[in-house]
């Protein structure tokens, strides 16, 4: 790996991870936001059980993103839960949530894009597919 691909990689780790663990005081308190968000999806009687797990989710593939040789796994696993959170902007929550203005949308389209570019820079380190490229 390059010097730039090594520096662009921690940036898109770091930026990535840092707007992963934003959110998650969000999910873990309940705010009014995630539990709408969450409601909408899952119903009432799951909306707790959808709002903690994705939280927990989103806590490891920070975390992951941020140890070196497993920052292709963080980056896997968020660019998974990111499109679970596009795709629902897209089809039931609409792209401004409770007037945040497409605040939530822009973020989960950062995450989707930072993630696949980590997930490229460190394509060699993925198991199986990695002897190939």
């Amino acid at each position: 790996m390059s010097t730039t691909e090594l520096v662009i990689s921690w940036i898109a780790r770091i930026a990535v991870a840092f707007i992963l663990f934003q959110t998650l005081f969000f999910k873990f308190t309940g705010a009014e936001e995630s539990k709408y968000i969450f409601t909408t999806l899952m119903g009432p009687e799951l909306e707790a059980f959808g709002r903690i797990g994705s939280g927990v989710v989103e806590l490891v593939a920070a975390i992951l993103l941020l140890i070196p040789n497993k920052a292709w796994l963080g980056a896997l696993i968020s660019l998974g839960t990111i499109s679970g959170a596009i795709f629902s902007h897209l089809t039931m929550l609409g792209i401004v949530v409770k007037d945040d203005g497409g605040l939530l949308f822009a973020l989960a389209v950062t995450v989707f894009i930072l993630s696949a570019v980590v997930l490229l820079i460190h394509r060699r380190e993925l198991p199986l597919i990695g002897q190939y490229v």
